[in-house]
């Protein structure tokens, strides 16, 4: 899920004060002691609740009924609940004046194709110790958890140093106006736990880029395939999100030329070999072909390994088999483009000894928003701090120019290259307390973390991304039948209360994010 550092960062877990060290486990200690007897019985259900709204972009009524059911939940949990627009503040108060610890998820899912699930995806099913449903893992998981460790905090008598109160965004998956828009009337926690990604804690996240293609005519044949015998293509369509990879892509035919031919051509199709993990299915109306290819969904950012990206391989079984036109071109840049998950295709194939590898996910072909007759290609790159930004794009736009040069094509460039990535020293103070912390929890010592998938820790001052996925398992965020192991949510919460017991209970700290 992660690149890693070095054992020799190992270090960075030992606390000086041993005595310190012992009295916090002890505190945590308590409260998982009363999170076991009252509320661990509640975690599975109150998370089946909340995966049944279907927080997609622009379902503003599941928004409001989500955070209606917040406001019910929190406060059945004796917890202060306030709506902030977009977001909603779920608080465990602490002494008059204390300065905030925040703890910030989202409520918002990336959307589903339905007929790919094995369960229904906005049901909430828990089967055999696992919780299945769109959001589990990313974010509601997380959500609930954060919810029940405060009740189970406050519970224990633990005397707190902090207001620990958690933000839930509305819109992280998408607009990512939520934080924006809270900060402008509202003051920003003193520091902040984003519990949105990897165990033990995120010490860098790669910048979230996307660079767009469009096509302006993309279905005419182009003159000088009139005169041949082929497919023409009549539609192209592929993937949901840029954030994830595309598990179907579909291409439209029709076949110019004698009838003959067509039943050679439709065959040959019906013979493509399909890599493991893939399906094809090619079905024909008369003259009219659709080739359906079919992949596996996953995170583009932090489990793009474990997609199968299915535009790619509609592009590889079309090679040759279409008459020239902007769209066939277009398919073929993105397959082009996306044939290496780290980035060859684009000649950013470079590799960091800290940071990894570039991740690149030739994502979508959709009509353009702007025109509906055109059509646009998005390819979602987790970029390292060595080429992100405007540099990136200016690479990327050469390598398009020089596509166009040799395709004489006229393919427009674009995207949104604005993300920075983000860096945190792992012997800064926060960091190497939330390690601390982990290793208590867990018995564990596991390096820090370097992560593909961008969070609010990029939008929020003194944040940084703590939890709430284990290392050494595939992450599941944006998958199909999405899913996360109920042992591995009661896990999560220990490790947070180990966290809480110390940052919430303790001296607040000052420059957290410096050594």
């Amino acid at each position: 899920m992660v690149a890693r550092f070095s054992a020799i960062l190992l270090s960075v877990v030992a606390i000086s004060n041993v005595t310190s060290a012992q009295d916090v486990h002890q505190r945590a200690e308590q409260a998982r002691g009363v999170y076991q007897k009252k509320y661990s019985a509640k975690l599975v259900p109150m998370l089946l609740e909340v995966l049944r709204f279907r927080t997609v972009e622009g379902n503003t009524a599941a928004r409001d009924q989500q955070q209606a059911w917040l406001k019910t939940a929190g406060e059945g949990l004796a917890l202060t609940v306030r709506s902030a627009g977009l977001v909603t503040e779920v608080e465990l108060p602490g002494p008059p004046n204390a300065p905030v610890l925040g703890l910030v998820v989202h409520g918002d899912v990336q959307p589903v194709d339905e007929a790919e699930w094995t369960f229904a995806p906005f049901e909430g099913v828990e089967k055999n110790g696992v919780v299945y449903g769109r959001g589990a893992a990313d974010d509601k998981g997380p959500l609930v958890q954060a919810m029940l460790a405060l009740a189970a905090l406050r519970d224990s008598g633990a005397a707190r140093t902090y207001t620990i109160r958690l933000l839930v965004g509305s819109d992280e998956e998408s607009a990512n106006h939520d934080i924006t828009s809270y900060l402008k009337t509202h003051s920003a926690p003193e520091l902040s736990l984003v519990l949105d990604s990897a165990f033990p804690v995120v010490v860098g996240e790669k910048a979230w880029s996307a660079f767009t293609v469009t096509a302006a005519d993309p279905y005419t044949v182009e003159n000088s395939a009139r005169d041949k015998i082929g497919f023409a293509m009549t539609r192209l369509d592929a993937g949901l999100t840029a954030s994830i990879v595309p598990s179907q892509a579909v291409a439209e035919l029709e076949w110019r030329g004698p009838e003959q031919g067509l039943n050679s051509a439709v065959n040959a199709l019906k013979k493509t070999a399909v890599p493991v993990d893939y399906k094809l299915s090619v079905e024909r109306k008369a003259s009219k072909v659709t080739v359906t290819a079919h992949g596996r969904a996953a995170h583009s950012g932090v489990n793009i390994e474990g997609g199968r990206n299915s535009l790619v391989f509609l592009g590889q079984a079309l090679s040759d088999r279409l008459l020239r036109s902007q769209a066939a071109d277009l398919l073929l840049f993105a397959t082009e483009s996306g044939k290496d998950i780290h980035g060859a295709g684009l000649g950013i194939a470079k590799e960091d000894p800290l940071w990894g590898r570039y991740d690149v996910n030739a994502a979508t072909i959709k009509p353009a928003k702007d025109n509906p007759k055109a059509l646009t290609l998005t390819i979602n790159i987790r970029a390292l701090p060595e080429l992100w930004g405007k540099p990136l794009r200016e690479h990327l736009e050469k390598r398009l120019a020089a596509f166009n040069t040799a395709h004489n094509e006229q393919f427009t460039p674009g995207g949104f290259f604005e993300d920075p990535p983000l860096v945190f020293d792992p012997n800064a103070k926060l960091p190497k307390r939330l390690m601390a912390a982990y290793s208590r929890a867990t018995g564990e010592q596991t390096p820090p973390a370097i992560s593909g998938g961008g969070t609010y820790a990029k939008r929020l001052p003194n944040s940084i991304a703590f939890g709430m996925w284990f290392p050494g398992k595939p992450y599941p965020g944006h998958d199909v039948d999405e899913q996360i192991t109920v042992q591995d949510l009661h896990r999560g919460v220990d490790v947070l209360l180990e966290a809480l017991a110390d940052i919430g209970t303790s001296e607040p700290i000052r420059e957290p994010l410096k050594p």
